[in-house]
């Protein structure tokens, strides 16, 4: 519970500090889906061991294609800070340059996440907002029909 209150206090800081988007990202995982996956984890926990599960070769296959599959695109990647690449010759300087007239927030970070790409940041937001309810959803439905403990297990 401290790490989530410290987190969210680190958010509002973030916001004080024009970084609007950092305060974003800091409050959905560091305040909400940490803590949640932490309570999850609390309320699974049991005093009794559950039996092996069966090693399941097809999921493990599918990772694998995606995993390739990732691999494979990034090939076509600049290379990691290569001034020539499409970006930093045409965005980043547009950016640099005009964005605090354009936008009126100081902090060019905040000004891109917020207004240049403000859709993309609330597809961000929704994206870790639906892993958290899955999160939950699976927490939820995990449970029923298990016993809770050796008390619980051995009542007629």
């Amino acid at each position: 519970m401290l790490s989530g209150l410290y987190s969210l206090l680190s958010a509002s800081i973030f916001v004080q500090l024009d970084a609007v988007d950092v305060a974003f990202t800091e409050a959905s995982v560091g305040a909400g889906i940490t803590t949640i996956l932490m309570l999850g984890t609390l309320a699974l926990t049991t005093d009794w061991e559950r039996t092996p599960i069966k090693l399941q070769v097809f999921p493990i296959l599918v990772v694998l294609a995606t995993g390739a599959a990732l691999i494979y695109g990034t090939l076509d990647l600049p290379a990691f800070g290569d001034p020539a690449a499409v970006a930093n010759q045409h965005v980043v300087p547009r950016y640099i340059k005009d964005s605090g007239r354009e936008v009126g927030v100081p902090n060019i970070v905040t000004s891109v996440l917020a207004s240049y790409r403000g859709y993309d940041t609330l597809g961000e937001v929704t994206v870790i907002f639906t892993a958290g309810v899955g999160v939950l959803v699976l927490l939820v439905t995990g449970r029923r029909g298990k016993p809770r403990g050796k008390a619980e297990a051995d009542r007629p």
